[in-house]
């Protein structure tokens, strides 16, 4: 989403006629996003304002991941946040504890906090940690920087980073690259995963983290893209100079 419909709040120029042009081919389309700072009815909201319609389940964002697995597959006990206010509705119904707390924490969630991070916020969520032996972290995405309004900025996996070298213990990923969000996209379609196209702006946390997990991987040279990019050892099997040029590729190689 971010850095291929739009940078931040603004719009990458005829990125919702691609949507609209696909849809009128009948082709699924399921959107990806490592945002971590939003619930998805507000990203439902955003893609209206850029002229893009779609619903809650058309999206698949790293807090819907975590709190789902949360729901289904995870053990009793408390959740401490790390997270902007407005993805705290994903986590509804959870145990989840004070903002203040320092122990008693089962899950460390760690999404983008942007300008909320600081010595005591981190400190904070390794005291938790720290506290519990058995306390395991959980990384919204692993996205390492994006480009933001004023420029590029560091996204989730530094600090995640960070508490795993100081906590000593490895991160569950619930988002791009980890192949279970790669392969809960694919389940939504019903399609084997070589059917999949999977279009970013990052040659690695979008493209190759689509084709570990088997899919293919298109990148567009808009959003955190830089050139330097294609000296990587990841090779897209297809390079667009926007995703506004996809319907014209589409239309060629259409079968």
């Amino acid at each position: 989403m971010d850095g291929v419909l739009y940078n931040a709040e603004t719009p990458i120029p005829d990125a919702a006629e691609t949507v609209h042009f696909l849809r009128e081919r009948n082709v699924p389309i399921l959107f990806l996003t490592n945002t971590s700072g939003s619930n998805r009815a507000s990203l439902v909201a955003k893609l209206a304002r850029f002229g893009i319609a779609s619903g809650e389940t058309d999206i698949l964002s790293p807090p819907a991941a975590a709190s789902e697995w949360l729901r289904t597959h995870g053990e009793p006990g408390p959740v401490a946040l790390f997270i902007r206010e407005a993805a705290r509705p994903e986590f509804h119904g959870l145990d989840v504890l004070p903002n203040d707390a320092e122990s008693g924490a089962r899950y460390v969630v760690i999404g983008d906090l942007e300008e909320e991070w600081n010595f005591h916020s981190i400190n904070r969520a390794f005291r938790l940690l720290h506290s519990n032996p058995q306390a395991e972290i959980i990384a919204l995405g692993g996205t390492r920087y994006w480009q933001g309004p004023t420029g590029l900025q560091l996204d989730v996996a530094p600090f995640v980073a960070a508490l795993e070298c100081a906590a000593e213990r490895k991160a569950m990923v619930f988002g791009k690259p980890g192949g279970a969000f790669f392969n809960a996209a694919v389940e939504k379609f019903g399609v084997k995963a070589r059917e999949v196209l999977m279009v970013g702006d990052d040659i690695e946390i979008d493209v190759g983290g689509a084709q570990l997990a088997g899919l293919l991987g298109a990148l567009v040279k808009t959003g955190k893209f830089r050139e330097p990019d294609m000296n990587r050892p990841v090779r897209p099997y297809l390079i667009l100079d926007s995703v506004a040029d996809l319907p014209g590729w589409w239309d060629k190689h259409e079968r």
